[in-house]
């Protein structure tokens, strides 16, 4: 090449009427746009050919990213195209690209190699490539690629993004492993945003860290190919996680702001939720704000999972639509509020939550404490207290404590039905007299109907005295006290003998005072233990 002073192109170079004019305009820092009068002919992934008069060599691009010419006096550098086709392969491996990088509605010949790379801004927006490889690339500012068309994937694997990633409005298939972007060991500084995105292959983030939040408000995966469609195990978000539903704002035109999604409509909205064909996984994800699946939809096959095992966040908002089929896996997640709506759990066999903790219930909508041990027992085919007692303890810290009596009470009755015919017997016998000891009321009631069956009946059938000068007034009713109340001596069971119906009576009062009495006393502490 000639002296950096020298703004002209090597010689042998030949430039291209369009190269050249793409020359220039890098020295400028201006945009180098060719596109026609006719906008159906500017679609880069349209069916419609471009000619030499708007291609350029990707050898030419890449000689003015890695080593181009100085600027003009009092101009910044920039490569800025517009409508271009770039032929051949556009390799910039290992490069360190200062200039500031801007491509729209660009068509790629090949495939765009840039991994390992350096770049300060590096902005890919409305363009058609057939793969991007960026393994780790690294960018002081943005990586921007919306409404691009990829069709063969696109590799991030351990890039780091200095600011923002932002991915809006992407369409992006699958590679030959069945990837279509693989991003495991991405780090992005800021937000990374993937609005309305269109994936067909697996989405993998495993390991990914974001510094701010992650969103895929209205994003469509679908990998009907593999068993996943989102793979993110080990995911960290130091704010929040959002899958729903999300939407673009449109101009009059119908174009969409330069850099995807706005969040202030001018003319309209297109709003659509998050929707998911496949599995998803978000195995030991730290998520530093939230989690929110609000209307989203998960479509599964009955052996895919949306697996949650093991995550922390401080809200998980299950606000989605109800998963047909599939499995919903909660197993050891932490969270401090749980945020639900009874419709959008599964049925039983779809919903695992051992170990699964949570401080307070905030429900959406109409969601009664029968649903919610519905919600329970679909989540344990198989008796398992902690699913209760966590129900309970989140009631009771909410201050319902009635509701907590409840979940217990409904605890001992699904535990019940693991006990043999004697522990069922005498189960059913708890519940019916005490409630297990969460009703102690119904204790008084009993007693009091037993006392007045016993007063009147021994009104009418008085048993003789052992002894008759020193027998105590007769008195129905303590007589029916007293043998009722085990224990308790108060005078009157001593003094009488009871024959024939009249002592089968006193036998039956004396057995249901001790069966009462036991239960109580076995009520009494299990509500102790638990407190």
């Amino acid at each position: 090449m000639t002296e950096p002073h020298d703004g002209d192109p090597p010689p042998g170079l030949d430039l291209t009427t369009a190269e050249w004019g793409m020359w220039q305009a890098f020295r400028n820092g201006s945009t180098h746009d060719l596109r026609t009068s006719h906008p159906q002919r500017n679609d880069p992934s349209g069916p419609y050919a471009w000619g030499p008069e708007r291609s350029v060599r990707a050898r030419v691009v890449a000689l003015l990213l890695l080593d181009g010419p100085p600027a003009q006096p009092g101009r910044v550098s920039a490569l800025k195209l517009n409508g271009v086709h770039i032929t051949g392969t556009l390799d910039l491996a290992g490069g360190n690209i200062e200039p500031y990088v801007e491509l729209k509605n660009c068509r790629f010949e090949r495939e765009v190699l840039v991994p390992e790379a350096q770049f300060t801004t590096l902005r890919l927006v409305g363009c058609s490539l057939p793969r991007l490889e960026a393994a780790r690339l690294r960018t002081e500012g943005d990586l921007h690629l919306p409404r691009c068309v990829v069709e063969h994937g696109i590799r991030l694997t351990d890039a780091h993004i200095g600011t923002d990633l932002l991915l809006n409005q992407l369409i992006v298939r699958r590679d030959r492993r069945g990837m279509s972007i693989s991003a495991d060991g991405l780090t992005v500084a800021q937000d990374f945003q993937a609005d309305m995105i269109e994936s067909y292959g697996e989405l993998s983030l495993r390991g990914a860290q974001i510094g701010v939040s992650l969103s895929l408000r209205g994003s469509r995966l679908r990998n009907p190919y593999g068993r996943r469609a989102l793979n993110a195990p080990q995911l960290t978000v130091e704010r929040s996680l959002y899958l729903t539903a999300g939407g673009v704002s449109t101009y009059s035109s119908g174009s969409t702001p330069p850099y995807g999604t706005a969040s202030t409509p001018t003319r309209g909205t297109r709003i659509q939720r998050f929707e998911c064909e496949g599995g998803v996984r978000l195995d030991d994800g730290r998520i530093g704000d939230a989690i929110d699946f609000d209307q989203a939809r998960f479509i599964m096959e009955n052996d895919q999972e949306l697996s949650l095992r093991r995550v922390q966040t401080p809200e998980l908002r299950f606000l989605g639509e109800r998963p047909q089929r599939g499995r919903v896996i909660l197993s050891g997640a932490r969270v401090v509020n749980l945020v639900d709506k009874s419709v959008s759990w599964p049925g039983p066999g779809g919903l695992t939550m051992a170990g699964f903790s949570y401080e307070c219930l905030i429900p959406r909508g109409h969601f009664p404490l029968a649903r919610r041990l519905e919600w329970v027992a679909a989540a344990t085919p198989e008796y398992a207290p902690e699913p209760y007692e966590m129900l309970a303890n989140s009631m009771r810290t909410s201050g319902e404590d009635a509701d907590a009596r409840e979940v217990q009470l409904a605890k001992q009755r699904r535990r019940r039905e693991t006990l043999p015919l004697a522990g069922k017997v005498w189960g059913y016998l708890q519940d019916w007299t005490v409630a297990y000891g969460y009703r102690p009321g119904r204790a008084a009631v009993w007693m009091a109907v037993l006392w007045a069956v016993g007063s009147v009946f021994f009104a009418h059938n008085r048993p003789e005295a052992l002894k008759p000068d020193e027998s105590p007034n007769w008195n129905a009713s303590l007589y029916t006290l007293d043998l009722l109340i085990p224990v308790i001596d108060l005078g009157m069971d001593g003094y009488w003998k009871p024959q024939g119906a009249v002592q089968w009576a006193s036998i039956v009062m004396i057995l249901l005072g001790w069966v009462l009495a036991t239960a109580v006393a076995a009520g009494a502490s299990r509500l102790l233990r638990r407190q």
